[in-house]
């Protein structure tokens, strides 16, 4: 039986009660409170309310409870009105699980605000108003895979990832107010608005401190035409600031934090902004992990290519440290290791990396962390974290060191070795010319057909790719909840689609361009792709359609096959209706789209006339002539229909006439 611990939370009076399958506990406000801690808004709001559960259950993937996502703001989060597009929130949870964002149910959204639930982004869907408005948000989180939840009486509980409708392990509640503050002149980053600078930590990094050791965290910012006079905090009570400025509009904040033991192994969350008279940067948020010894800082050796970063960690630098126990940031991409060294290949767009704009430099960064198996009770191992990162500068082409369609994916597996996919779209349905990197955003029409293919590449002999599902959504993230399935467990969903037979490790398909309802006018296509060992009958690849996903196999070892990973093409950029790709010449000759228009050639012009007078003549002698045809017509019209209407105006009195002598006769 599910049991769950719920806090409800106002500023006075608390009461704990206790009650069969559920423990709950509660606090509340008196209501001589009430109208005490919502400064003045637009929305009107006095009272507030916090409230959360936690599901006691244990989870079998960690063997200890689900730990709740982890979020907060500053105290005052300022926007000039003509500035305000988004503002990402901190939403990080303990356990790796997906965190949902949404409005509290009994708190109505401000006007024109919205929420993008996946991505935890509050955005503008309007103009909004001028003034303070209040929020109050739910975070709720949801595992990414199966897993079982077993309670204190003996009872267990299935929880499938695929299950977004079942209810959260836990949810908590988020409270934050916004200033809209009157237009400004300028929103360009680094001249109206204060921007942030290399080495300030990214949004949402995970950082690691260690019991009774000072930790350290700088940010640095930047404003041309103002003064950063001071860094907004929000962090623990025992985190000290250190703040300086130059005269350049530069300036810079120190955070030290010594946690205690009793901050061990907690996710403490640390937002930041840079502020200025007028406004401020965005906010940044990071989770600092306190950790009981110190976390293994490795430098690894990183090679940057154009659209990929190899690591090469070395063995003898790091003694005791086991690559069975070490994954990058995105747990299903895990590395290899040769007699000496510990080996990741990675693309840019993959395996967690993330793109960050540094001002003058693009920074893609990934990291090598190690973790512990959900059976361990005890361990002996050293907590490992590894940086890397590649840096391109942005006066150079950046089109030549980042593939900006991202057609190459490069992943690294323990059991697979290093593997890729490329995603392509093709000009026709021969599959052999793509579309040049330069053309994206592809420019397509409605109705007109779309040619994809991906191509596998493996260190591997003998593998058979195996695409298991294809979605469209309107922008590049693939959790979007607005999208449409072309394929689906392995079957063809869309009616249009048409699959061409190729190679074991090639998929080309042709779909009827579409878009969606609304103001969206591109679409990305995002498919899950798989590897299998070929000549295997237990594997994904072998299984094939499955209308029913609940008899999909859950373990893989009796075959050899990859996990699922996600590539996405695009954005296809809908400019109007479709028109045919061939057309035909008077001649006879066809004429393609990309053909230049034929040599016309012009009339003879004869001695006695202009070439224009004679072109205007024939113009104006059509016309009348036009005119007359259509005069005469319209006469012969009227005459006709004139005359039926007598003809049937003089049978309808004949016929009264006749049905009047009859009456007669009959009396």
């Amino acid at each position: 039986m599910r049991q769950v611990m719920k806090v409800h939370c106002d500023p006075v009076d608390t009461r704990s009660t206790t009650s069969g399958e559920h423990v709950l506990f509660s606090l509340r406000r008196r209501p001589r409170d009430s109208g005490c801690c919502w400064t003045s808004n637009m929305e009107g709001q006095t009272n507030w309310t916090s409230h959360a559960e936690l599901d006691l259950g244990s989870r079998s993937d960690s063997q200890a409870l689900n730990g709740c996502p982890v979020s907060t703001t500053v105290s005052s989060l300022r926007v000039p009105q003509n500035c305000f597009s988004r503002i990402q929130l901190l939403a990080h949870d303990p356990d790796g699980d997906h965190v949902r964002c949404r409005f509290a149910s009994n708190a109505s959204a401000p006007a024109n605000f919205t929420m993008d639930e996946t991505g935890c982004e509050l955005r503008a869907a309007g103009l909004v108003a001028v003034g303070d408005h209040v929020f109050e948000l739910f975070l709720e989180d949801f595992p990414r895979q199966n897993l079982t939840l077993r309670y204190a009486g003996g009872a267990s509980v299935w929880r499938e990832a695929s299950d977004m409708n079942a209810p959260p392990l836990c949810k908590v509640m988020l409270q934050f107010s916004l200033k809209i503050l009157p237009p400004i002149a300028s929103c360009e980053a680094g001249h109206g608005l204060p921007v942030f600078l290399s080495r300030t930590p990214s949004h949402r990094d995970v950082l690691f401190a260690t019991v009774g050791q000072m930790f350290q965290l700088s940010a640095r910012a930047q404003a041309h035409h103002t003064s950063i006079h001071d860094f907004q905090v929000s962090g623990p009570q025992n985190m000290n600031k250190v703040f300086k400025d130059d005269q350049n509009g530069e300036a810079e904040v120190t955070l030290s934090w010594t946690p205690e033991l009793s901050d061990l192994y907690r996710s403490v969350p640390v937002c930041f902004t840079a502020e200025t008279n007028e406004t401020q940067t965005e906010m940044r948020c990071v989770v600092i992990m306190a950790t009981q010894a110190a976390v293994v800082q490795g430098q690894a050796s990183v090679t940057c290519s154009p659209n990929k970063m190899m690591v090469a960690l070395e063995k003898a630098s790091m003694p005791g440290i086991d690559v069975n126990y070490l994954k990058l940031r995105d747990t299903s991409c895990s590395l290899t290791a040769n007699a000496t060294h510990i080996l990741g290949v990675m693309s840019f767009s993959t395996c967690g990396t993330k793109l960050e704009d540094q001002g003058d430099f693009l920074i893609f960064h990934n990291e090598i962390n190690s973790y512990v198996l959900p059976t361990e009770v005890i361990i002996r191992r050293k907590k490992v974290k590894i940086d890397i990162n590649c840096q391109f500068p942005k006066t150079i082409s950046i089109s030549s060191y980042f593939n900006l369609q991202k057609s190459d994916y490069i992943f690294t597996e323990s059991s697979f070795g290093s593997f890729g996919y490329t995603f392509e779209i093709f000009t026709n349905s021969n599959f052999t010319s793509k579309v040049a990197a330069s053309a994206y955003p592809v420019e397509v029409r409605l109705l007109e057909m779309i040619y994809m293919g991906i191509q596998a590449e493996s260190d591997l002999p003998n593998v058979n790719l195996f695409v298991e599902s294809c979605k469209a959504t309107p922008d590049d993230n693939p959790g979007n909840t607005l999208s449409y399935d072309l394929i689906k467990n392995g079957c063809q969903v869309d009616e249009t689609i048409i699959i061409h037979k190729s190679n074991e490790t090639s998929f080309n398909f042709e779909v009827q361009a579409f878009k969606f309802t609304g103001n969206y006018d591109q679409v990305y296509i995002t498919c899950s792709v798989i590897l299998c060992e070929a000549g295997s009958s237990f594997s994904r690849c072998a299984q094939g359609c499955l209308n029913d996903p609940s008899r999909r196999r859950r373990k893989r070892l009796a075959s050899r096959e990859t996990v699922g990973h996600f590539i996405t093409q695009g954005p296809l950029r809908f400019v109007g209706q479709a028109v045919p790709n061939i057309a035909v010449d008077d001649n006879g000759t066809e004429m393609k789209k990309s053909d230049p228009p034929a040599a016309v050639n012009p009339p003879p012009v004869y001695p006695d006339i202009k070439s224009s007078e004679g072109v205007w003549g024939i113009k104006k002698a059509l016309n009348n002539i036009s005119t007359a045809v259509f005069a005469s017509t319209f006469c012969v019209s009227l005459v006709l229909m004139a005359t039926l209407i007598g003809y049937f105006m003089r049978k309808r009195r004949d016929e009264d006439r006749k049905s009047l002598l009859v009456s007669q006769w009959e009396n």
